[in-house]
């Protein structure tokens, strides 16, 4: 029976995964309740598997993805939807301090509570937190922090068992890579068209 249980949360979790990070690539709006979804399938998921950094990550993610619904919708100039955007050398530096001292932070909780993973599921968890905050102000960066995570999440969910779920990922990892490719273009397209408007 937890056998079966834990097949049919990664089943819906990948399902929903999926679809939100297809709906991400596009930059549709609805990646936001789909995400929130997905989040809480895998918090049961990570937290029957003490995988406790990547289950409390799910609860963050519920409140990111609010905080993104509205920052797409309404955080560009004059509230209206946000533009893809290249992050300030600050907002890199903040996003390098946060990954470095959380991961550290977390590290040291995960070993004293007994975590399966606590050196991946660390990095991993701030990894994330930090492409999340970026993603929530379409930042390009974000997939650069995706792509790393997606490879360590592979790795630490195949050392557990969780096949599935590290097929999801790889799918994941793929589609970061056309998401920057895509998001990229864009910002150059409308780089090019602000060049030539420039008298």
């Amino acid at each position: 029976m937890p056998v079966l249980v834990d097949l049919l949360l990664e089943m819906l979790g990948f399902a929903t995964g999926l679809a939100c990070v297809v709906l991400v690539v596009r930059q549709k709006i609805a990646n936001f309740p789909i995400g929130i979804a997905s989040n809480a399938f895998f918090l049961v998921l990570f937290a029957r598997h003490r995988l406790y950094g990547d289950a409390s990550l799910q609860i963050v993610y519920v409140g990111l993805g609010l905080y993104g619904w509205y920052s797409w919708l309404y955080g560009g100039s004059h509230r209206q939807q946000l533009e893809v955007a290249t992050a300030s050398p600050r907002v890199r530096l903040a996003m390098a301090f946060l990954i470095a001292v959380g991961t550290q932070l977390l590290m040291l909780t995960l070993y004293a509570s007994g975590g399966s993973a606590p050196i991946l599921d660390a990095l991993t968890t701030m990894l994330s937190l930090a492409a999340q905050l970026l993603l929530n102000r379409k930042y390009i960066e974000n997939w650069y922090l995706w792509i790393t995570a997606d490879v360590l999440y592979i790795v630490m969910y195949l050392e557990r068992g969780l096949n599935l779920t590290a097929l999801l990922y790889a799918v994941f990892l793929l589609l970061c890579l056309v998401g920057l490719f895509q998001w990229r273009r864009e910002l150059q397209q409308r780089q090019a068209l602000a060049t030539c408007e420039t008298p």
